[in-house]
């Protein structure tokens, strides 16, 4: 295990509205409001065609393939992430989903294209004093989060 400390910083309440795009939504505030590493908590609602990475093909091979799942349909949506600067500075969120829709249910990374339908709560927690960072990781391609 590896690990750094931090301390709070500011909290946003955003609201996220029709047809923004997850991370793309959460990156871009955060690049704006100068916030390099925060905890966020959501709930609200995914649109049909959102995209989930859900795995990968096979845990043991490389390059490694992921699995993206599609919903079909209007889901009701409950996630975490964390934001944390990547090899350039820049600010990027690492995000799990749930979702559900009538007794179904899945759950993936939201890099693949979460978009919402008409609400996504957020509450953005900044972390202060904070050093931590996503470095590239040659064996899986991964940004890996280095504390």
């Amino acid at each position: 295990m590896k690990f750094s400390e931090a301390r709070p910083g500011r909290v946003f309440v955003l609201r996220l509205e029709q047809g923004e795009v997850l991370h793309e939504v959460l990156e871009s505030f955060a690049s704006e409001h100068g916030i390099r590493c925060a905890a966020v908590i959501m709930v609200g609602a995914a649109d049909g065609g959102s995209r989930l990475t859900a795995g990968p093909e096979d845990g043991d091979t490389r390059p490694i393939v992921p699995i993206i799942h599609q919903l079909a349909g209007v889901h009701e949506l409950t996630g975490v992430g964390t934001i944390f600067p990547d090899g350039e500075g820049r600010p990027s969120l690492h995000s799990h989903v749930a979702v559900g829709r009538d007794g179904a249910a899945a759950a993936g990374c939201a890099r693949a294209g979460v978009v919402v339908w008409t609400i996504l709560e957020v509450v953005m927690l900044e972390l202060d004093d904070c050093s931590a960072r996503r470095v590239r990781d040659a064996s899986t391609g991964f940004d890996l989060l280095d504390p």
